[in-house]
């Protein structure tokens, strides 16, 4: 979900592009709260909140292409590896220590379970260096029990790898074919579950493939197609309809629904999107937007796993938990834009000119 749609100065800026992937997270955020609330999804108004990261991988595929494709061959396999690890890895680190430290400060934590020193310690390794050990029962097995939204950066790194090692040399008909597989792989993973809710845990590992296949192929095939789509909707616009497809009711055809969010609705987002024009009164809207949805993603989930064991704990009023909710996802974004101010942004500028 987070590469950069602004890589060199003489390309063009798709700026409403990033103002949508911070709607996206922000509609993660309010998913994640809202999941603990109603442990039913069917009865969560923003139920389809978690598909968000579909559009991140669809999104993330378009990006990649646009910024490498016509340069990977002279910048290296290596250059580009070294780019792509400065631009994610900060935040993983940091999102792993954030997640340790509220492991052990969490005043509302009643779990039994406990963990010898080497234990956590491998547990908090395997989630700094993105490796998959679902091993936290208490915390649904989660791949990345530290920081669950790890698991979409750990297929985002799948990915970049694809692309650097094969995808970025493929021509458009085979790039057609592969992403038709992927597409019938995703129809399957969503009709034999009834949602395309995967990829978290150890029991639906595979789903997370099957998600971040299809949407990242149909994002370089969108660049590489030129399928941009000229219009006026703008940023809000186009946030209204993205925010449409989280807010949908559950419905008996859920599986499908969401299936055509994502081999469909999301592609046509991200040509909306690339060809839109931006008026100038959102456009810091849409900058900041996008800086800030990365930090955001990475690093509310500690504070989820809080609030989570606060509402089992002291089980609050509808009134406490609707200010609850809406103080959290500004205290979320306070602490995203600290973290994006003082981390993020220091420790990329520092590491690109140690490793340039």
């Amino acid at each position: 979900m987070t590469s950069e749609i602004t890589q060199k100065k003489s390309k063009k800026h798709f700026i409403v592009l990033d103002g949508l992937r911070g709607v996206a997270a922000l509609a993660v955020v309010i998913f994640h709260f809202m999941e603990w609330i109603y442990t039913d999804f069917t009865l969560n108004f923003i139920g389809h909140g978690f598909l968000a990261v579909d559009f991140f991988f669809c999104l993330s595929g378009f990006v990649i292409a646009y910024a490498y494709d016509d340069r990977i061959a002279d910048i290296g396999i290596l250059k580009f590896f070294k780019s792509r690890i400065i631009r994610l890895h900060p935040l993983v680190i940091f999102g792993s220590v954030l997640g340790l430290l509220l492991f052990f400060l969490d005043p509302f934590d009643a779990s039994e379970v406990t963990y010898s020193f080497l234990e956590m310690g491998l547990i908090f390794l395997c989630s700094v260096l993105l490796i998959p050990y679902p091993v936290m029962g208490e915390r649904g097995f989660n791949n990345f029990g530290l920081n669950a939204p790890s698991w979409s950066l750990f297929w985002e790194y799948i990915a970049n790898i694809a692309y650097a090692l094969f995808l970025n040399k493929l021509k458009k008909p085979v790039l057609i074919v592969l992403t038709i597989i992927a597409a019938g792989f995703l129809s399957y993973v969503a009709y034999n579950a009834g949602n395309l809710m995967g990829g978290w845990s150890k029991d639906n590992f595979w789903d997370g493939f099957a998600r971040i296949s299809y949407s990242f192929l149909a994002g370089i095939l969108i660049y590489r197609c030129n399928w941009i789509i000229k219009n006026n909707l703008g940023f809000i616009g186009l946030s209204l309809l993205i925010a449409g497809a989280f807010l949908m009711p559950y419905f008996s055809f859920n599986w499908l629904y969401e299936l055509l969010c994502v081999l469909i609705y999301f592609p046509l987002l991200i040509m909306l999107g690339s060809g839109t024009i931006e008026p100038v009164k959102t456009k810091r809207l849409c900058i900041f937007s996008g800086k800030i949805s990365y930090p955001l993603y990475m690093t509310h989930y500690a504070g989820i796993w809080v609030f989570g064991n606060y509402l089992i704990a002291k089980n609050p009023s509808k009134g406490e938990l609707t200010f609850i909710v809406i103080g959290g996802t500004i205290l979320f974004l306070i602490v995203a834009y600290f973290v994006m101010a003082y981390f993020d942004e220091p420790v990329r500028k520092y590491l690109k000119k140690r490793f340039r």
